[in-house]
Protein backbone atom coordinates (compact mmCIF):
# COMPACT_ATOMS: atom_id res chain seq x y z
CA UNK A 1 0.00 0.00 0.00
CA UNK A 2 1.60 3.34 -0.89
CA UNK A 3 0.68 7.16 -1.72
CA UNK A 4 -3.04 5.71 -3.51
CA UNK A 5 -4.40 5.28 -0.31
CA UNK A 6 -5.01 8.78 0.37
CA UNK A 7 -7.66 8.80 -1.55
CA UNK A 8 -9.41 5.81 0.40
CA UNK A 9 -12.26 6.74 2.39
CA UNK A 10 -10.80 4.29 5.34
CA UNK A 11 -7.71 5.05 7.32
CA UNK A 12 -4.99 4.45 5.05
CA UNK A 13 -2.22 3.91 8.11
CA UNK A 14 -5.01 1.09 9.51
CA UNK A 15 -4.27 -0.14 6.10
CA UNK A 16 -0.80 -0.10 5.44
CA UNK A 17 -0.67 -1.04 8.93
CA UNK A 18 -2.84 -4.41 9.13
CA UNK A 19 -5.10 -5.01 5.70
CA UNK A 20 -6.47 -7.91 7.33
CA UNK A 21 -7.76 -6.54 10.25
CA UNK A 22 -9.56 -4.38 8.08
CA UNK A 23 -11.07 -7.07 5.99
CA UNK A 24 -11.94 -8.93 9.28
CA UNK A 25 -14.15 -5.69 10.52
CA UNK A 26 -15.81 -5.34 7.15
CA UNK A 27 -16.13 -9.40 7.03
CA UNK A 28 -18.50 -8.66 10.51
CA UNK A 29 -20.99 -6.19 8.27
CA UNK A 30 -21.08 -9.31 5.44
CA UNK A 31 -18.43 -7.09 3.00
CA UNK A 32 -15.97 -9.56 1.94
CA UNK A 33 -12.91 -6.76 0.98
CA UNK A 34 -11.21 -8.45 -2.17
CA UNK A 35 -7.73 -8.04 -0.68
CA UNK A 36 -6.19 -9.40 -3.87
CA UNK A 37 -7.73 -7.34 -6.24
CA UNK A 38 -7.08 -4.59 -4.39
CA UNK A 39 -3.04 -4.71 -3.81
CA UNK A 40 -2.49 -5.72 -7.89
CA UNK A 41 -4.16 -2.60 -8.87
CA UNK A 42 -2.00 -1.00 -6.40
CA UNK A 43 1.01 -2.91 -7.61
CA UNK A 44 0.03 -1.97 -11.30
CA UNK A 45 -0.15 1.72 -10.32
CA UNK A 46 3.02 1.85 -9.08
CA UNK A 47 4.75 0.19 -11.63
CA UNK A 48 3.19 2.55 -14.43
CA UNK A 49 4.11 5.82 -12.03
CA UNK A 50 7.19 4.83 -11.48
CA UNK A 51 7.79 4.30 -15.79
CA UNK A 52 5.94 7.34 -16.46
CA UNK A 53 8.44 9.33 -13.70
CA UNK A 54 11.19 7.90 -15.40
CA UNK A 55 9.94 8.89 -19.07
CA UNK A 56 8.70 12.14 -17.90
CA UNK A 57 12.90 12.81 -16.73
CA UNK A 58 14.45 11.61 -19.95
CA UNK A 59 12.77 13.62 -21.88
CA UNK A 60 13.39 16.52 -19.54
CA UNK A 61 17.14 15.37 -20.12
CA UNK A 62 16.69 15.31 -23.57
CA UNK A 63 15.14 18.49 -24.08
CA UNK A 64 18.04 19.99 -22.31
CA UNK A 65 20.42 18.17 -24.67
CA UNK A 66 18.62 19.25 -27.53
CA UNK A 67 19.49 23.25 -26.37
CA UNK A 68 23.20 22.38 -25.62
CA UNK A 69 23.16 21.13 -29.01
CA UNK A 70 22.08 23.71 -30.56
CA UNK A 71 24.23 26.31 -28.94
CA UNK A 72 26.91 24.11 -30.08
CA UNK A 73 26.16 24.03 -33.93
CA UNK A 74 24.97 20.18 -33.84
CA UNK A 75 22.65 18.78 -35.58
CA UNK A 76 19.76 18.40 -33.02
CA UNK A 77 17.19 16.37 -35.70
CA UNK A 78 18.39 12.77 -34.63
CA UNK A 79 17.77 14.09 -30.34
CA UNK A 80 14.34 15.74 -31.42
CA UNK A 81 13.23 12.44 -33.08
CA UNK A 82 14.29 10.49 -29.87
CA UNK A 83 12.11 13.62 -27.94
CA UNK A 84 8.92 12.66 -30.03
CA UNK A 85 9.41 8.82 -29.38
CA UNK A 86 9.53 9.55 -25.28
CA UNK A 87 6.84 12.26 -26.24
CA UNK A 88 4.54 9.52 -27.38
CA UNK A 89 5.26 6.93 -24.80
CA UNK A 90 4.65 8.79 -21.74
CA UNK A 91 1.49 10.14 -22.97
CA UNK A 92 0.35 6.76 -23.54
CA UNK A 93 1.88 6.09 -20.32
CA UNK A 94 -0.06 9.20 -18.35
CA UNK A 95 -3.18 7.41 -20.38
CA UNK A 96 -2.91 3.78 -19.22
CA UNK A 97 -1.78 5.66 -15.25
CA UNK A 98 -5.37 7.10 -15.31
CA UNK A 99 -7.14 4.37 -16.43
CA UNK A 100 -5.71 2.46 -13.53
CA UNK A 101 -6.20 5.04 -10.73
CA UNK A 102 -9.70 5.45 -12.09
CA UNK A 103 -10.32 1.45 -11.44
CA UNK A 104 -8.84 2.05 -8.44
CA UNK A 105 -10.69 4.73 -7.16
CA UNK A 106 -13.89 2.93 -8.04
CA UNK A 107 -13.56 -0.10 -6.51
CA UNK A 108 -12.49 2.06 -3.08
CA UNK A 109 -15.13 4.37 -3.32
CA UNK A 110 -17.84 1.28 -2.89
CA UNK A 111 -16.00 -0.18 0.37
CA UNK A 112 -18.09 0.53 3.40
CA UNK A 113 -16.66 1.87 6.83
CA UNK A 114 -15.51 -0.22 9.22
CA UNK A 115 -17.65 -1.01 12.27
CA UNK A 116 -16.75 -0.21 15.67
CA UNK A 117 -15.24 -2.59 18.02
CA UNK A 118 -18.71 -2.98 19.99
CA UNK A 119 -20.97 -3.34 16.85
CA UNK A 120 -22.16 -6.92 17.76
CA UNK A 121 -22.09 -9.73 14.80
CA UNK A 122 -25.36 -10.21 12.98
CA UNK A 123 -26.64 -10.90 9.66
CA UNK A 124 -30.26 -8.66 9.75
CA UNK A 125 -32.46 -6.16 11.62
CA UNK A 126 -33.12 -10.02 13.47
CA UNK A 127 -29.42 -9.28 15.12
CA UNK A 128 -29.74 -6.30 16.73
CA UNK A 129 -29.90 -6.03 20.36
CA UNK A 130 -32.08 -4.32 22.98
CA UNK A 131 -30.24 -1.72 25.10
CA UNK A 132 -33.04 -0.56 26.71
CA UNK A 133 -36.72 0.25 26.75
CA UNK A 134 -39.15 3.17 27.93
CA UNK A 135 -42.37 3.49 28.58
CA UNK A 136 -45.10 1.08 29.25
CA UNK A 137 -47.25 -0.99 26.45
CA UNK A 138 -50.78 -0.14 27.88
CA UNK A 139 -53.78 -2.68 26.69
CA UNK A 140 -56.29 -1.56 25.65
CA UNK A 141 -59.62 -3.05 25.96
CA UNK A 142 -60.83 -2.41 22.21
CA UNK A 143 -58.98 -3.03 18.87
CA UNK A 144 -56.65 -0.16 18.19
CA UNK A 145 -56.85 1.25 14.40
CA UNK A 146 -53.91 1.88 12.40
CA UNK A 147 -53.00 5.67 11.02
CA UNK A 148 -54.77 5.13 8.06
CA UNK A 149 -57.85 3.93 9.56
CA UNK A 150 -57.61 7.16 11.84
CA UNK A 151 -57.02 9.67 9.61
CA UNK A 152 -59.42 8.13 6.52
CA UNK A 153 -62.20 8.55 9.25
CA UNK A 154 -61.80 11.88 10.51
CA UNK A 155 -61.15 13.20 7.12
CA UNK A 156 -58.00 14.91 7.70
CA UNK A 157 -55.54 12.37 5.69
CA UNK A 158 -56.61 11.63 1.93
CA UNK A 159 -54.02 9.44 0.15
CA UNK A 160 -56.60 9.11 -2.88
CA UNK A 161 -56.06 12.90 -3.61
CA UNK A 162 -52.30 12.83 -3.36
CA UNK A 163 -52.53 10.13 -5.68
CA UNK A 164 -54.10 12.24 -7.74
CA UNK A 165 -51.65 15.24 -7.33
CA UNK A 166 -48.25 13.18 -7.53
CA UNK A 167 -48.84 9.49 -7.23
CA UNK A 168 -48.67 6.87 -5.01
CA UNK A 169 -46.82 6.68 -1.37
CA UNK A 170 -47.62 10.90 -0.73
CA UNK A 171 -50.24 11.87 1.55
CA UNK A 172 -52.37 15.20 1.69
CA UNK A 173 -53.08 16.02 5.84
CA UNK A 174 -55.81 18.85 6.62
CA UNK A 175 -57.28 20.35 8.82
CA UNK A 176 -56.40 19.23 12.87
CA UNK A 177 -54.01 16.40 11.40
CA UNK A 178 -51.79 18.92 9.65
CA UNK A 179 -51.84 21.26 12.34
CA UNK A 180 -50.11 18.51 14.74
CA UNK A 181 -47.57 17.46 11.96
CA UNK A 182 -46.38 20.95 12.30
CA UNK A 183 -46.66 21.36 15.92
CA UNK A 184 -44.19 18.65 16.31
CA UNK A 185 -41.58 20.20 13.71
CA UNK A 186 -41.97 23.23 15.94
CA UNK A 187 -41.88 21.03 19.30
CA UNK A 188 -38.95 19.48 18.57
CA UNK A 189 -37.16 22.25 17.28
CA UNK A 190 -37.47 23.94 20.57
CA UNK A 191 -36.76 21.44 22.68
CA UNK A 192 -33.11 20.60 20.77
CA UNK A 193 -32.73 24.48 20.34
CA UNK A 194 -33.30 25.79 23.95
CA UNK A 195 -32.62 22.36 25.88
CA UNK A 196 -29.98 20.62 24.49
CA UNK A 197 -28.22 23.77 23.02
CA UNK A 198 -27.95 22.99 18.81
CA UNK A 199 -27.98 25.52 16.28
CA UNK A 200 -30.66 25.63 14.15
CA UNK A 201 -30.21 25.71 10.64
CA UNK A 202 -31.72 26.23 7.31
CA UNK A 203 -30.12 24.37 4.49
CA UNK A 204 -30.67 24.24 0.38
CA UNK A 205 -33.27 20.95 -0.06
CA UNK A 206 -31.05 20.51 -3.61
CA UNK A 207 -27.76 19.43 -3.58
CA UNK A 208 -24.86 18.37 -6.00
CA UNK A 209 -23.03 15.68 -6.44
CA UNK A 210 -20.14 15.95 -4.23
CA UNK A 211 -22.15 16.96 -1.27
CA UNK A 212 -23.81 13.03 -1.76
CA UNK A 213 -20.48 11.76 -1.98
CA UNK A 214 -19.27 13.28 0.80
CA UNK A 215 -21.86 11.45 3.17
CA UNK A 216 -22.06 7.98 1.66
CA UNK A 217 -25.04 8.37 -0.36
CA UNK A 218 -23.24 8.01 -4.33
CA UNK A 219 -22.55 6.42 -5.86
CA UNK A 220 -23.50 2.92 -4.29
CA UNK A 221 -27.36 4.34 -3.60
CA UNK A 222 -27.86 6.72 -6.60
CA UNK A 223 -31.42 4.51 -7.12
CA UNK A 224 -32.38 5.54 -4.27
CA UNK A 225 -31.76 9.45 -5.31
CA UNK A 226 -34.52 11.60 -6.74
CA UNK A 227 -32.18 13.07 -9.58
CA UNK A 228 -32.75 16.52 -11.88
CA UNK A 229 -30.53 15.59 -14.60
CA UNK A 230 -30.41 19.39 -16.33
CA UNK A 231 -29.07 20.71 -13.61
CA UNK A 232 -27.11 17.83 -12.55
CA UNK A 233 -28.74 18.39 -9.07
CA UNK A 234 -30.12 15.74 -6.30
CA UNK A 235 -33.55 16.07 -4.09
CA UNK A 236 -32.12 15.51 -0.51
CA UNK A 237 -32.87 12.09 0.92
CA UNK A 238 -32.02 13.50 4.39
CA UNK A 239 -30.92 16.91 6.25
CA UNK A 240 -27.58 14.91 6.66
CA UNK A 241 -26.44 15.84 3.73
CA UNK A 242 -26.48 19.19 3.05
CA UNK A 243 -26.00 19.87 6.69
CA UNK A 244 -23.09 17.98 7.24
CA UNK A 245 -21.76 18.97 4.34
CA UNK A 246 -21.16 22.51 5.91
CA UNK A 247 -17.77 21.22 7.15
CA UNK A 248 -16.55 20.18 3.56
CA UNK A 249 -13.13 21.16 2.66
CA UNK A 250 -13.30 23.72 6.06
CA UNK A 251 -10.20 23.64 8.07
CA UNK A 252 -12.39 24.31 11.46
CA UNK A 253 -10.55 25.86 14.89
CA UNK A 254 -10.59 23.81 18.04
CA UNK A 255 -12.69 25.71 19.98
CA UNK A 256 -15.26 26.10 17.92
CA UNK A 257 -16.00 22.20 17.84
CA UNK A 258 -18.30 20.74 18.23
CA UNK A 259 -20.72 22.13 15.67
CA UNK A 260 -24.07 21.05 17.07
CA UNK A 261 -26.86 21.76 14.37
CA UNK A 262 -30.59 20.59 14.23
CA UNK A 263 -32.15 21.38 10.81
CA UNK A 264 -36.11 20.77 9.62
CA UNK A 265 -36.14 19.63 6.66
CA UNK A 266 -38.26 17.75 3.59
CA UNK A 267 -36.74 14.20 2.68
CA UNK A 268 -37.11 12.59 -0.88
CA UNK A 269 -36.27 8.73 -1.50
CA UNK A 270 -37.25 7.01 -4.40
CA UNK A 271 -37.71 3.75 -1.82
CA UNK A 272 -37.46 1.37 -4.98
CA UNK A 273 -38.44 -1.88 -3.87
CA UNK A 274 -41.31 -3.54 -2.39
CA UNK A 275 -41.70 -2.97 1.31
CA UNK A 276 -45.16 -5.08 1.81
CA UNK A 277 -47.06 -3.54 4.33
CA UNK A 278 -45.38 -0.44 4.26
CA UNK A 279 -46.60 0.73 1.19
CA UNK A 280 -50.44 1.28 2.86
CA UNK A 281 -50.15 4.77 4.82
CA UNK A 282 -47.28 6.90 6.00
CA UNK A 283 -44.59 4.34 7.09
CA UNK A 284 -42.41 4.88 4.10
CA UNK A 285 -43.05 7.54 1.65
CA UNK A 286 -41.11 9.45 -1.35
CA UNK A 287 -41.60 12.79 0.66
CA UNK A 288 -41.41 12.96 4.02
CA UNK A 289 -40.24 15.65 6.91
CA UNK A 290 -37.84 15.46 9.70
CA UNK A 291 -35.92 17.21 12.37
CA UNK A 292 -31.91 16.24 11.88
CA UNK A 293 -29.49 16.60 14.36
CA UNK A 294 -25.72 16.64 13.17
CA UNK A 295 -22.55 17.12 15.36
CA UNK A 296 -18.77 18.00 14.20
CA UNK A 297 -16.67 16.79 16.88
CA UNK A 298 -13.19 16.13 17.92
CA UNK A 299 -12.27 12.70 17.31
CA UNK A 300 -11.36 11.97 21.08
CA UNK A 301 -15.37 13.03 21.79
CA UNK A 302 -17.27 11.06 19.55
CA UNK A 303 -18.67 7.96 21.41
CA UNK A 304 -19.37 10.32 24.43
CA UNK A 305 -21.21 12.11 22.47
CA UNK A 306 -23.12 9.40 20.13
CA UNK A 307 -24.09 8.26 23.90
CA UNK A 308 -25.59 12.59 24.16
CA UNK A 309 -26.79 12.61 20.97
CA UNK A 310 -29.33 9.42 21.02
CA UNK A 311 -30.44 10.78 24.85
CA UNK A 312 -31.13 13.58 23.08
CA UNK A 313 -33.60 12.10 20.41
CA UNK A 314 -34.96 9.46 23.17
CA UNK A 315 -35.63 12.27 25.12
CA UNK A 316 -38.34 13.80 22.38
CA UNK A 317 -40.30 10.45 22.57
CA UNK A 318 -39.92 10.59 26.38
CA UNK A 319 -41.74 14.65 26.60
CA UNK A 320 -44.08 12.85 24.48
CA UNK A 321 -45.16 9.85 26.46
CA UNK A 322 -44.93 7.45 24.12
CA UNK A 323 -43.23 3.82 24.41
CA UNK A 324 -39.92 2.81 22.63
CA UNK A 325 -36.62 0.90 22.97
CA UNK A 326 -33.13 1.39 21.68
CA UNK A 327 -31.09 -1.20 19.79
CA UNK A 328 -27.67 -1.21 18.60
CA UNK A 329 -27.66 -2.24 15.25
CA UNK A 330 -25.56 -5.42 14.16
CA UNK A 331 -22.88 -5.19 11.57
CA UNK A 332 -24.98 -6.99 8.93
CA UNK A 333 -27.66 -3.98 9.53
CA UNK A 334 -25.44 -1.23 9.46
CA UNK A 335 -25.44 2.00 7.43
CA UNK A 336 -23.17 1.93 4.44
CA UNK A 337 -20.76 4.98 6.19
CA UNK A 338 -21.54 4.22 9.60
CA UNK A 339 -19.18 2.70 12.74
CA UNK A 340 -22.15 2.58 14.93
CA UNK A 341 -25.52 2.92 14.96
CA UNK A 342 -28.30 2.87 17.72
CA UNK A 343 -31.99 2.84 16.42
CA UNK A 344 -35.13 4.31 18.34
CA UNK A 345 -38.35 1.93 17.53
CA UNK A 346 -41.39 3.71 19.02
CA UNK A 347 -44.19 1.22 19.74
CA UNK A 348 -47.17 1.06 17.48
CA UNK A 349 -50.28 -0.57 18.61
CA UNK A 350 -52.01 -1.74 15.19
CA UNK A 351 -48.97 -3.30 14.17
CA UNK A 352 -48.42 -4.99 18.00
CA UNK A 353 -44.39 -4.26 17.11
CA UNK A 354 -41.75 -0.91 17.50
CA UNK A 355 -40.68 0.74 14.54
CA UNK A 356 -37.94 2.86 13.85
CA UNK A 357 -38.48 6.31 14.46
CA UNK A 358 -34.84 7.44 14.38
CA UNK A 359 -31.32 6.80 13.97
CA UNK A 360 -28.27 7.75 15.81
CA UNK A 361 -24.69 7.18 14.10
CA UNK A 362 -20.93 7.57 14.94
CA UNK A 363 -19.24 7.97 11.09
CA UNK A 364 -16.00 8.50 12.61
CA UNK A 365 -13.47 9.91 10.05
CA UNK A 366 -14.90 8.21 7.43
CA UNK A 367 -17.55 10.97 6.03
CA UNK A 368 -14.96 14.26 6.75
CA UNK A 369 -12.34 11.63 4.67
CA UNK A 370 -15.06 12.01 1.78
CA UNK A 371 -15.49 15.37 2.41
CA UNK A 372 -12.10 16.67 3.41
CA UNK A 373 -13.44 18.12 6.84
CA UNK A 374 -10.93 19.14 9.45
CA UNK A 375 -9.74 20.43 12.52
CA UNK A 376 -6.93 21.90 13.64
CA UNK A 377 -5.37 20.13 16.67
CA UNK A 378 -3.89 22.75 18.99
CA UNK A 379 -1.45 20.05 20.24
CA UNK A 380 -0.02 19.67 16.73
CA UNK A 381 -0.68 22.76 15.23
CA UNK A 382 -1.81 20.19 12.07
CA UNK A 383 -5.11 20.16 10.63
CA UNK A 384 -6.96 16.30 11.33
CA UNK A 385 -10.12 15.02 10.26
CA UNK A 386 -13.46 15.83 12.17
CA UNK A 387 -15.71 12.65 13.50
CA UNK A 388 -19.11 13.58 11.98
CA UNK A 389 -22.58 12.13 13.71
CA UNK A 390 -26.00 12.21 13.22
CA UNK A 391 -29.44 11.37 13.76
CA UNK A 392 -33.19 11.84 13.63
CA UNK A 393 -34.44 13.82 16.09
CA UNK A 394 -37.39 12.90 15.09
CA UNK A 395 -38.67 11.69 11.42
CA UNK A 396 -41.71 14.04 12.15
CA UNK A 397 -44.38 11.58 10.25
CA UNK A 398 -43.44 8.45 12.03
CA UNK A 399 -43.81 10.46 15.07
CA UNK A 400 -47.51 11.50 14.43
CA UNK A 401 -48.49 8.16 13.35
CA UNK A 402 -47.15 7.15 16.81
CA UNK A 403 -49.32 9.68 18.58
CA UNK A 404 -52.38 8.78 16.52
CA UNK A 405 -51.85 5.17 17.57
CA UNK A 406 -51.06 4.87 20.48
CA UNK A 407 -53.09 8.21 21.87
CA UNK A 408 -56.38 6.81 20.40
CA UNK A 409 -59.17 5.71 22.40
CA UNK A 410 -62.28 4.00 21.38
CA UNK A 411 -63.82 6.20 19.53
CA UNK A 412 -61.42 6.78 17.10
CA UNK A 413 -60.47 10.43 18.88
CA UNK A 414 -56.89 11.04 19.57
CA UNK A 415 -55.77 12.99 22.88
CA UNK A 416 -53.04 15.10 21.63
CA UNK A 417 -49.82 14.95 24.64
CA UNK A 418 -49.46 17.54 26.74
CA UNK A 419 -46.20 18.95 25.48
CA UNK A 420 -48.30 19.40 22.57
CA UNK A 421 -50.50 21.59 23.93
CA UNK A 422 -49.10 24.92 23.79
CA UNK A 423 -48.48 24.21 20.53
CA UNK A 424 -51.88 23.62 19.07
CA UNK A 425 -54.08 26.71 20.16
CA UNK A 426 -55.84 24.97 23.02
CA UNK A 427 -56.92 21.96 21.04
CA UNK A 428 -56.14 18.62 23.19
CA UNK A 429 -58.50 16.12 21.49
CA UNK A 430 -58.81 15.25 17.59
CA UNK A 431 -62.46 14.46 16.99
Amino acid sequence: MTELLKIVMLDPHLLRKDIDAVSRGLAKRGFELDIERLQSLERQRKEIQVRTEELQAERNRQSKAIGKAKAAGEDIEPLRAQVACLGDELKSSQARLEEIQEELDEFLRGVPNVPHESVPAGDSEDDNEVIRAWGELEVQDFVPKDHTTLGETLGLIDFEAATRIAGSRFVVMTGAIARLHRALIQFMLDVHTREHEYVEINVPYLVNPDSLFGTGQLPKFAEDQFHIEKQDLYLIPTAEVPVTNVARDAIIDSEKLPLKYVCHSPCFRSEAGSYGQDTRGMIRQHQFEKVELVQIVRPADSYRILEELTDHAENILQQLGLPYRVVVLCGGDLGFSAAKTYDLEVWLPSQRRYREISSCSNFEDFQARRMKARWRNPATGKPELVHTLNGSGLAVGRTLIAIMENCQDENGHIHIPEALHPYMDGMTVIQ
